[in-house]
């Protein structure tokens, strides 16, 4: 039986490169990641073979990258070399195969995002400082003795 290679997703943050293996039922799960490629296999729901072999855009640190299956996919946190150094694609050749796709749904521009993750944090502070002011405690005589 022939092998075929699986829908991939990825998309790019500014320490990590995640990408993701489109097989539900995944069974003999293997994920091989070196300094410059990625190679995953696995077998899907129906037996049939995946095999994706991806030759990385810029060197990562195969040491400190991992990954994670779950019942519909198998997801890769591949750690950069370079931090803070976006990536235009993910191959190092400029050819994009046709399995493979950004995923737009976690993709965001992530210059300047220590300015968002401050205003975030500020803004839950806020919100925790709401929740922590106590006001009057609500009237409670309406509620029956009877139980």
């Amino acid at each position: 039986m022939a092998r075929q290679p699986a829908k991939t997703l990825w998309y790019d943050r500014p320490r990590y490169v995640f990408l993701e293996f489109c097989v539900e039922d995944s069974t003999d799960v293997k994920v091989d990641i070196e300094d410059q490629r990625v190679v995953f296999s696995c077998k899907n729901a129906d037996g049939v073979e995946m095999y994706n072999e991806i030759n990385l855009y810029a060197r990562v640190n195969s040491k400190d990258s991992q990954q994670k299956r779950s019942d519909r996919s198998i997801t890769c946190f591949i750690r950069k070399w370079k931090e803070k150094v976006a990536w235009p694609r993910l191959t190092k050749e400029n050819i994009k195969p046709v399995w493979l796709f950004v995923d737009f749904d976690n993709w965001r521009d992530w210059e300047g995002d220590e300015e968002v993750e401050m205003a975030m944090a500020e803004q839950y502070a806020e919100l925790l400082q709401k929740v922590t002011v106590k006001g009057t405690p609500p009237a409670m005589d309406d509620l029956d003795d009877d139980i």
